[in-house]
């Protein structure tokens, strides 16, 4: 696997063993810290009670009216303490989501990148070479003086094809372990050669095999419907003789296993009479590189791409078949969501216990549903589209906040604020008017805490 599919550095994922053993240390510091201070404050409390003791009446008011704010301050602590382990063991909880989610989206745009932008079946265009003698002139010192040689060398040189008439017909397979996918080629061209030359008659007929292949059968060259040999093993070098001004023509075929892309490359060679035809016997199939084919037919499964180069066209890129995937969009949004996570819920929590009376039981429960409701909207995102799964999960979400009330008037209090505290803003993280939808939420907030408390519109205890 890439480095770059591997989670979003920085945060901690308790699959980790080091970050698990890690977090427990700070959980331990911190649940003794909390401890500590209760108990100080406790024995404050006795050591003043205790120098009160000679004055009767003020240490007995002394100790009522501290009795009682230690006992509200205990019942306080006990829920601040819940709400403080819910909200670090969902942000431990949701990081670790989050980076799996991560990893999950970064190893598919991966594959997909593979498929698009990887291993590939490249045929490139035969050449004709032949060797001609060229003068050159180079200076040497002989003697102590300077002279110029005069000399002749061999160079390189080529012929442009004078007409390409190729068609490959492609399979896909893609039950393939370890690969995306493969293609079976089957390709078939003829090339015609014209000597335009005056005094060169040797020739060499240049066409490898395209490169990238896992298996190569049937590969062969003919002219004039006579079989070439190659002179040695591993070579796609074929020495010819043509008169000038003659033609001739090859035949190249071959079946080649290799993929997932096909493209042919024309290595900065002028295209005259050129016809290339691709039949893609799979969907979805798409041309590559951008170069536009002349025709294309779709015919159920099968799909043809046909390039016509008239006269003397210039090719740079490599062209050809790819099969066209689905485009990856709205990657990143389900992390977003998991690292805000505790920030939602702790809004959400908050509009409960301004709303209702809320107990120790009924805030771990809400805890519990919050987060699994997450967990349920992470798995099934991959399944179907997120907000379909999260109105989905809301309709859950709803119904059972519904139980959070002793009556009527609580319970839809309390739907008030699920909507507003955690489907609005789990929603709108989720749409593209992302800003605009938590401002609704946070508006319906604010409007239902004033219209609770300030203006007394709605009473959860009506008179009977």
């Amino acid at each position: 696997m890439s480095s770059f599919a591997q989670g979003i550095p920085g945060l901690p994922d308790l699959t980790h063993p080091t970050e698990l053993v890690q977090f427990g240390t700070q959980v331990l510091k911190g649940s003794l810290l909390l401890v500590f201070l209760i108990v100080a404050l406790g024995v404050a409390i006795a050591l003043i009670s205790f120098s009160l003791r000679r004055n009767h009446p003020e240490q007995l008011i002394f100790i009522g009216e501290w009795a009682v704010r230690y006992s509200q301050l205990l019942r306080g602590l006990q829920h601040l303490a819940l709400v403080l382990i819910l909200l670090v063991t969902g942000f431990f909880f949701c990081s670790t989501l989050s980076n799996r989610y991560h990893h999950w989206e970064q190893a598919k745009v991966a594959q997909v990148t593979q498929s698009v932008a990887g291993e590939k079946l490249e045929q490139f265009a035969p050449q004709v070479r032949y060797v001609t003698q060229e003068p050159y002139t180079y200076t040497t010192q002989v003697n102590g003086k300077i002279v110029q040689v005069n000399e002749t060398r061999e160079v390189n040189r080529y012929l442009t094809l004078a007409g390409s008439q190729i068609q490959v017909k492609l399979d896909q397979s893609t039950d393939v372990q370890g690969r995306s996918s493969i293609y079976r080629a089957d390709y078939t061209a003829d090339y015609k050669v014209v000597n335009q030359l005056k005094n060169i008659s040797s020739f060499f007929f240049e066409v490898p095999p395209p490169n990238g292949y896992t298996l190569l059968a049937s590969y062969k060259v003919e002219r004039d419907r006579t079989r070439l040999q190659q002179t040695n093993p591993g070579e796609y070098s074929f020495p010819f003789r043509l008169q000038p001004g003659e033609e001739t023509s090859f035949r190249v075929t071959y079946q080649a296993q290799g993929g997932p892309r096909w493209v042919y490359s024309a290595t900065s060679q002028l295209l005259s009479n050129f016809r290339l035809t691709a039949i893609a016997n799979f969907a979805p199939a798409d041309f590559a590189s951008g170069i536009v084919p002349n025709e294309i037919k779709a015919d159920g499964r099968s799909t043809q791409f046909t390039w016509i180069f008239d006269d003397n066209v210039s090719v740079k890129n490599p062209f050809g078949v790819f099969t066209n995937t689905e485009p990856i969009r709205h990657t990143g949004i389900i992390p977003r969501i998991l690292l805000l996570a505790p920030a939602l819920f702790l809004w959400w929590i908050l509009l409960l216990y301004w709303s209702l009376p809320m107990s120790l039981k009924n805030v771990a429960i809400a805890g519990g549903i919050f987060f699994a409701c997450l967990l349920a909207l992470t798995y099934l995102g991959r399944l179907m589209n997120a907000q379909l799964a999260w109105t989905l999960i809301s309709l859950v979400l709803l119904f059972l906040t519904w139980g959070l009330g002793a009556n009527r008037s609580a319970s839809l209090a309390a739907i008030i604020c699920t909507i507003a505290g955690a489907v609005l803003p789990v929603f709108g993280l989720l749409v593209p008017f992302s800003g605009l939808t938590l401002s609704v939420a946070g508006l319906l907030s604010v409007v239902w805490l004033a219209v609770r408390h300030w203006y007394g519109w709605y009473n959860l205890h009506p008179e009977k």
